[in-house]
C-alpha cells in the first residue's frame, strides 16, 4: 500500500521523466532525489526496529515485512518439494533454492577469501567462513563452555546435553542427534565407497574423508599440542589427544568400573563384555573388537606399505610401525 511520501515520490518521478534528457541539473530533480533517500532511509530505520515487520507465520511466528517472502516462507511447514535437481535428484521448496544448489554441479567457486584463499559457489557461504579468521566466538556453551563463532553451531551443540536422538537409522537401529549425523551414517550401509586413495588404495564413501586421510601420506602434522609437543596431522586430532592432559574420564564403564577420556576408546573396551570380538578376519580367521582394528590387520595380507621412511627409502604397513623405525 502506497503512502501519501511513496505517491509524491512517484508522482513527481512521472512528471520529471516527461522531459527528454532531463538531469540533476533540474531542481526538480534534486527534490526528488533528496526526497527518495529520505523515504528510503526511513524504511530501512523502520525494517531495523521491527516497526515493519507485521507479517507473522502462524505455524513459527517468524516475521516479514513482504507479504511474498511471508508466503515463500509458509512453503516450508507443508513439506511440498516440487523443485528437484536432475545431476543429483536433491529436491527444493522454491526454485530460486535449486538454482541456488545447481551452482554446487558446475564446479565454479568464484567467492574467494582474501585471507586464505578458500573459494565458495555462494557469497553467503564465503560470510560464514571469513568469521573464522576473526577468531572470535561469541556464543558460549552455558554446559561445557565451548564457544562457537555461530548461533545456529551453538544451538546444534547444545542438542548433544539434551540426551536426546530422534534421528534413528531404520537398517540398525542406531540413534543420532542430528539429522546430518544419521545422513553420514547411513552412507556405511550403502556399501558404496566410490572415493580411493591412489597411493593405498583405501577407500571411502565421502569426499572430505578421503582428502583427509590423505594427509597422513603427506607426513605433514601442523597442529602440536603446547603440553607435551605431540604433533597431529588433524586439529580434531590435537583436540581429542588434549583431552587426556586434563585428567577427565567421563565415561564408565558399568561392568568393569574403567573409565575413558574418549568415548571411542569407552566403546571399544565395552565390546570385550558384550560379546567379544565380532570382526573375524577372512584370511586368517583372526577376529577383533573394531572393524577399524580388523581393517588396520588385513593391511597386512594386502601387502600394501604405504608409510615411507623420508630418510632410506624403507616402507610400513603402518604408521605406528614408520614412527617406531624413525
Amino acid at each position: 500500500m502506497q503512502t501519501a511520501t511513496t505517491a509524491a515520490v512517484n508522482s513527481m518521478r512521472g512528471i520529471v521523466t516527461g522531459f527528454k534528457g532531463a538531469t540533476l541539473d533540474f531542481p526538480i530533480m534534486k527534490e526528488l532525489c533528496i526526497c527518495e533517500r529520505l523515504l528510503y532511509s526511513n524504511r530501512r530505520r523502520k525494517r531495523a526496529n521491527g516497526e515493519e515487520r507485521s507479517l507473522s507465520c502462524d505455524q513459527c511466528g517468524k516475521t516479514f515485512t513482504l507479504i511474498g517472502s511471508l508466503k515463500s516462507h509458509q512453503l516450508i511447514h507443508t513439506g511440498v518439494k516440487p523443485f528437484s535437481c536432475d545431476q543429483c535428484g536433491k529436491t527444493f521448496t522454491l526454485r530460486c533454492n535449486l538454482k541456488s544448489h545447481q551452482l554446487i554441479h558446475t564446479g565454479v567457486k568464484s567467492f574467494s577469501c582474501d585471507q586464505c584463499g578458500k573459494t565458495f559457489t555462494h557469497r553467503s557461504n564465503l560470510k560464514t567462513h571469513q568469521v573464522v579468521h576473526t577468531k572470535f566466538k561469541a556464543f558460549n556453551c552455558d554446559q561445557c563452555g565451548k564457544s562457537f563463532t555461530q548461533i545456529g553451531h551453538l544451538k546444534a551443540h547444545q542438542l548433544i546435553h539434551t540426551g536426546v536422538k530422534p534421528f534413528s537409522c531404520d537398517q540398525c537401529g542406531k540413534t543420532f542427534t542430528h539429522r546430518w549425523s544419521l545422513k553420514l551414517h547411513q552412507l556405511i550401509h550403502t556399501e558404496v565407497k566410490a572415493f580411493n586413495c591412489d597411493l593405498c588404495g583405501k577407500s571411502f564413501n565421502q569426499i572430505g574423508h578421503l582428502k583427509s586421510h590423505q594427509l597422513s601420506h603427506t607426513g605433514v602434522k601442523p597442529f602440536s599440542c603446547d603440553q607435551c609437543g605431540k604433533t597431529y596431522t588433524h586439529r580434531c586430532s590435537l583436540e581429542r589427544h588434549q583431552l587426556i592432559h586434563t585428567g577427565v574420564k567421563p565415561f564408565n564403564c558399568d561392568q568393569c568400573g574403567k573409565s575413558f577420556t574418549l568415548k571411542t576408546h569407552f566403546n571399544r573396551h565395552y565390546m570385550i563384555h558384550v560379546g567379544g570380538k565380532s570382526f573375524v578376519c577372512d584370511q586368517c580367521g583372526k577376529s577383533f573388537t573394531a572393524i577399524d582394528r580388523l581393517k588396520m590387520h588385513q593391511r597386512i595380507h594386502s601387502g600394501v606399505k604405504s608409510f615411507v621412511c623420508g630418510d632410506c627409502g624403507k616402507s610400513f604397513t603402518h604408521m605406528t610401525g614408520l614412527k617406531s623405525h624413525q
